[in-house]
């Protein structure tokens, strides 16, 4: 319940009052600018890096392979142009960090760790 406060609440608000500070300082049309650039730069960067994983998980099955990490990849990626298509430099930050590769393994890593612990305590179940 407390990380839908922060998704519905928080989040919006901090960015509202960074675009205003933004707005104040860098001006408003350099602010606009900015949130049209990220949204164009991260359109491309999730296109590009979801034919990337897209390739991956195609030759993970070819060669019979279950593509587990390139199916975390494309939920990160997914998320990450999602996030870069919001306007606000927070959501911003957030979505570059999951379309780049070196800091989308670390995010990565704690799925996993989290998948992991709620398989151990139960919470998740698996059906074999």
């Amino acid at each position: 319940m407390r990380y839908l406060f922060i998704l519905i609440i928080a989040i919006p608000a901090a960015e509202i009052g960074l675009l205003l500070f933004s707005g104040k300082t860098l001006g408003v049309w350099p602010t606009l600018l900015l949130i049209i650039l990220t949204g164009v730069v991260g359109a491309y960067l999730a296109k590009r890096e979801g034919l990337q994983t897209i390739r991956k998980a195609r030759v993970q099955l070819q060669n019979g392979h279950i593509p587990g990490e390139a199916l975390l990849d494309g939920i990160c990626i997914l998320v990450g142009g999602i996030l870069l298509l919001l306007p606000g430099f927070i959501t911003d930050i957030g979505g570059f960090f999951m379309l780049f590769p070196p800091t989308r393994r670390a995010i990565k890593f704690l799925m996993i760790n989290s998948l992991r612990k709620k398989i151990q305590r139960g919470n998740i179940k698996i059906i074999k």
